[in-house]
C-alpha cells in the first residue's frame, strides 16, 4: 500500500507550516520518514539546500530535526528530567561515568524558561496532566538544539485552555527562529497560527496555500469534496428515561473524590452533552456507567434496572454502545487485527463464534463490509490495528459500536483525532442514532461539538453538575459555567427539551 506518492514539502526558516490531510493521507508517514523512523523508497530530503540521508532518529536530531509524536514517547514512572535525558544521558566522572541528574535538571529548567514552557524537572511524568506532558515532549526536543520541530496532532488530547497555551508556545518558538511543521485536523487552529498550509490527499501533495483560505475551502481540499461543517438535525422528540443516575459519588485511583453527588437523566431520542474542562470528573462518570469503575455511593439505572455491580460485558450486551476517550487504552487491542477488533464485544455471539470457537470467515466478511461503510482505511482487515492512523483507529471503534442496535450510546470524545470529513460522518451517525430512539450521552472537550449535537447540556465542574442548560444559551455563558461561575439564575432543567 503506497502511503506517500511523490510528496513535495518545503518548510522555510522561522515559519509555522501546517500539514493537512484526511486520516490515512500519509502525513505521519511523511514525518516519520523525515525523523528516520521509516525508510523512503525514493526521493530526497534537503536541509539548507544540501541533501541528507537520515537512517534513524539520531541522524534526524544531529541534522536539527525534532519530533513530538501524536502518542507521547514518555516513560510514565520517570521524572521529567529523566525523560528528557533519555538517549542523550549527561555523565560525569572518569571511566566509570555516572548519570549527571543535576545537569539534566538544569537543562530542563533553562530550556523551559527560555521558551515559556514551565515544567518541574523533578515531577513524575505519570502524575502530570496531558497538557504538561506535551510540554515535556517539546522541552525534550528543544534540549537537542533542533531547528525544525514536527508536532503531530499536538492538540488532539488538550483542553481548550491548554490548546491556547500551546499555540502561544509555538508562536514563541517561531519568534526564536525555529521552524514548525504543525499536523492537525482542526482548521480553526490552522487559520489562527499557520504561515502556510500544505494539503496532502491519499499520499499526494494537492497544494500549498495561504491560511487565508476559508475553512470550507481547506476542508474541501483535504477530502476532495464539499464538507458540511455544521450539524443538521431536527428538534429532538424525547421518550422515556433510559439512563438515570442518582446521587453518584466516585473516587479516582488515588482515592480522591472526583464525582460528588451527580444526578442525571438521559431520555430515549435525545442527546445530552456534558460540557466541562477535562479533569472535572467526566472520565470517571463515563467509566462508572459502563462498569469500569466502582461507585462510592449512588445508583445507575438502565431502563429502570440498576446496573451497579454488573460486569462491563453484561452492560454492553444489554444494548449500551461505548466510545472510550482513549482509544489505545480502552478501545482497541493494537496487536489484534482490524477484523478481530471489530468483534471484541461480540466475538462469542452468532454469527462470529460460540463459546468454543471463532468463525474467521464470518468475522472477516463482516469486517470488510464495515471497513467500507465507515471508510476505515487499511491495507487489509487482517492487518494489525496498530498499523492504522489514529483517526482510522477511531473510525474502527465507531464502526464497531454503530453497527448493532443500541438503547444507550455513551460517546466520550467521539471525534478526537479525526479529519473533518470523518467528523461530519460521525456526527451524522450520532444524530441518526438519536432519531431512531437511542439515548445518547455525549462527553466532549470540544465545546463546539457539544453545542452542535446536544439537545441539553449538563455542565460539570469539580465533580458536580452545576447546571443543565439549552444549547441555545450563549457560548460565553456556557464557558463561564465551565469555569464554575454561576449566574444568579442558571436556568437548570432536567427535563427533555427543556430550555435555560
Amino acid at each position: 500500500m503506497l502511503a506517500n506518492d511523490g510528496v513535495d514539502l518545503t518548510v522555510e526558516p522561522g515559519e509555522i507550516h501546517a500539514l493537512l490531510g484526511e486520516n490515512g493521507a500519509g502525513k505521519s508517514t511523511l514525518m516519520n520518514i523525515l525523523y528516520g523512523l521509516v525508510e523512503p523508497d525514493s526521493g530526497e530530503i534537503r536541509i539548507d539546500g544540501e541533501p541528507v540521508r537520515i537512517n534513524g532518529p539520531g541522524d534526524a536530531i544531529a541534522a536539527g530535526i525534532g519530533m513530538v509524536h501524536q502518542h507521547f514517547m514518555l516513560v510514565p514512572v520517570f521524572t521529567v528530567a529523566e525523560n528528557v535525558m533519555l538517549g542523550a544521558e549527561p555523565g560525569r566522572g572518569g571511566p566509570l561515568r555516572v548519570l549527571d541528574r543535576r545537569r539534566a535538571r538544569r537543562e530542563v529548567t533553562a530550556v523551559s524558561t527560555r521558551y515559556g514552557l514551565p515544567v518541574d524537572p523533578d515531577a513524575v511524568v505519570g502524575d502530570l496532566p496531558v497538557g504538561v506532558q506535551q510540554r515535556v515532549e517539546i522541552v525534550k526536543a528543544l534540549t537537542r538544539e533542533v531547528d525544525l520541530l514536527v508536532l503531530d496532532e499536538p492538540t488532539a488530547v488538550l483542553t481548550p485552555g491548554e490548546v491556547q497555551d500551546l499555540l502561544e508556545v509555538i508562536r514563541g518558538l517561531r519568534a526564536a527562529g525555529k521552524s514548525i511543521v504543525f499536523i492537525t485536523h482542526k482548521l480553526k487552529e490552522v487559520k489562527a497560527i499557520a504561515d502556510r498550509v500544505t494539503v496532502i490527499r491519499r499520499g499526494r501533495t494537492i497544494t500549498t496555500t495561504s491560511p487565508q483560505a476559508s475553512e470550507a475551502e481547506l476542508a474541501a481540499l483535504m477530502v476532495g469534496r464539499t464538507v458540511s461543517l455544521e450539524v443538521v438535525k431536527e428538534p429532538a422528540t424525547p421518550g422515556a428515561p433510559v439512563l438515570e443516575i442518582a446521587g453518584l459519588a466516585i473516587d479516582d485511583d488515588r482515592r480522591c473524590r472526583v464525582v460528588d453527588g451527580v444526578d442525571l437523566r438521559v431520555h430515549a431520542g435525545e442527546v445530552v452533552g456534558i460540557a466541562g474542562v477535562q479533569g472535572n470528573g467526566q472520565s470517571e462518570l463515563v467509566e462508572a456507567i459502563v462498569g469500569l469503575r466502582q461507585l462510592v455511593a449512588g445508583d445507575i439505572r438502565l431502563r429502570g434496572e440498576s446496573v451497579v455491580g454488573r460486569r462491563t460485558k453484561e452492560i454492553l450486551r444489554s444494548g449500551v454502545g461505548y466510545i472510550p476517550e482513549d482509544r489505545t487504552v480502552d478501545g482497541l487491542v493494537r496487536d489484534f487485527t482490524v477484523a478481530e477488533n471489530l468483534v471484541l464485544n461480540l466475538y462469542d455471539s452468532e454469527p462470529f463464534g460460540s463459546r468454543v470457537a471463532l468463525r474467521p470467515a464470518a468475522i472477516a466478511e463482516s469486517a470488510r463490509q464495515r471497513a467500507a461503510e465507515f471508510d476505515v482505511r487499511t491495507s487489509s482487515v487482517e492487518a494489525a490495528v496498530g498499523t492504522l492512523s489514529g483517526g482510522n483507529q477511531q473510525k474502527l471503534i465507531v464502526a464497531r459500536e454503530f453497527t448493532r442496535r443500541l438503547t444507550l450510546l455513551v460517546a466520550s470524545q467521539p471525534t478526537r483525532g479525526v479529519d473533518v470529513g470523518s467528523v461530519e460522518f460521525i456526527h451524522r451517525q450520532i444524530v441518526r442514532e438519536r432519531d431512531i430512539g437511542t439515548a445518547v450521552l455525549l462527553v466532549s472537550s470540544e465545546l463546539d461539538e457539544v453545542l452542535a449535537l446536544a439537545d441539553r447540556i449538563a455542565v460539570m465542574y469539580q465533580g458536580r453538575i452545576i447546571a443543565t442548560v439549552s444549547p441555545e444559551l450563549p457560548r460565553e455563558q456556557i464557558g463561564l459555567l465551565m469555569a464554575g461561575v454561576l449566574p444568579n439564575q442558571p436556568g437548570e432543567t432536567d427535563q427533555p427539551g427543556g430550555a435555560a
